[in-house]
């Protein structure tokens, strides 16, 4: 067996091929994550220990510092014209114009309380009356808001879903009633009452690699030339890491031999959480399998540069999680994504 030099650095800590310490692997990779996914890593206590505690709870409502995130009964939030920002309801309007209005409180973050509001369709005609208001989805958001706002607009309108979906207890179909300042239904079922809480839907999205090429998609009904990484919901009785390797295989025939994690990112479109992955596969065998892609192929970095560049390749929009794993996978061989985008864009 060929060791290394004498006094030299054991191989545990250092890659002799190309002269790069462990340590320094691992900053360079830490730092390809540094980056928060779109919606994740909002600052906020949730005040989870005070949603039952409606003295407090109104005060907060009260406070002439909180602030309320209004929604429409379709998800939309509500923007200035002026401004590539969220408009904000103040107590005052509130209890004025529309205290007879559910709030849900979403938490404490600096130094004041943040709440939702959901108005019907008269109420949201009237509000948006009062002012130069825009309406905003939340795919918008995550390309153009600050990444608070955005957070707190995909909070607010992943609790809402969960409540407008609720009505009726699952286990006996009695009506329920939301309680918890928003974060609990209870049945009104006196013989048997439960409690149900919001759920979310888990999905994995994945990058796949094999050698110096990763393994991309492309659905039927996108635009042309985009393709992306490949995604699932996870089934019950399954782990992450199944999910992955059960989804490569259904949707590419690709076998994948092992899996990392790498971030993941709330996605209320409208209740999932994806739980992005980096994963190797066994070779590139490719055998599409029941329609559920179009396409899919292995790229090298060279492919995506020329494809970008030439346009004959699209990439996911950056406010997805399926952007942060091809933007790592290429900043890994000292490519950057966000180049690539900017001057791909077409001339004006």
């Amino acid at each position: 067996m060929r060791r290394p030099p004498a006094g030299a650095v054991p191989r545990s800590a250092h890659d002799w091929s190309r002269g790069v310490s462990v340590e320094q692997e691992r900053d360079k990779e830490a730092a390809t994550r540094a980056r928060e996914n779109v919606f994740a890593g909002i600052d906020i206590d949730r005040m989870s220990e005070r949603r039952d505690d409606r003295l407090w709870v109104e005060e907060m409502e009260r406070h002439p510092d909180t602030r309320f995130l209004v929604l429409d009964s379709e998800g939309h939030a509500f923007a200035r014209e002026d401004a590539e920002c969220l408009l904000w309801m103040s107590p005052e309007m509130r209890a004025e114009r529309f205290g007879d209005v559910a709030s849900t409180l979403l938490g404490l973050a600096d130094g004041r309380a943040w709440f939702a509001l959901v108005l019907d369709h008269p109420q949201a005609d009237l509000y948006a009356s009062f002012a130069a208001h825009r309406r905003m989805s939340l795919r918008e958001a995550g390309l153009i808001l600050p990444a608070f706002e955005a957070g707190l607009f995909a909070y607010a309108k992943g609790i809402t879903h969960w409540q407008r979906q609720t009505r009726f207890c699952s286990q006996c179909g009695a009506p329920v009633l939301v309680v918890a300042s928003g974060h609990r239904a209870q049945c009104t079922n006196p013989d048997g009452p439960h409690m149900h809480f919001p759920r979310t839907d888990a999905a994995i999205i994945v990058i796949v690699e094999q050698g110096d090429a990763c393994l991309l998609g492309r659905q039927r009904g996108w635009p042309a030339g985009r393709y992306s990484t490949l995604a699932g919901f996870i089934e019950p009785g399954e782990s992450l890491e199944d999910a992955v390797r059960r989804e490569v295989r259904e949707e590419s025939g690709v076998e994948v031999v092992h899996a990392t994690y790498h971030s993941s990112q709330p996605w209320p479109l409208p209740a999932s959480l994806m739980v992005g992955f980096t994963a190797t596969a066994r070779n590139r065998d490719i055998h599409l399998r029941d329609d559920e892609l179009e396409d899919a192929r292995w790229f090298t970095a060279d492919d995506i540069i020329r494809g970008m560049r030439s346009g004959s390749l699209g990439v996911p929009p950056p406010l997805s999680v399926s952007y942060r794993l091809i933007e790592h996978w290429l900043a890994l061989r000292g490519v950057s994504l966000d180049d690539l985008v900017t001057t791909s864009l077409p001339k004006r």
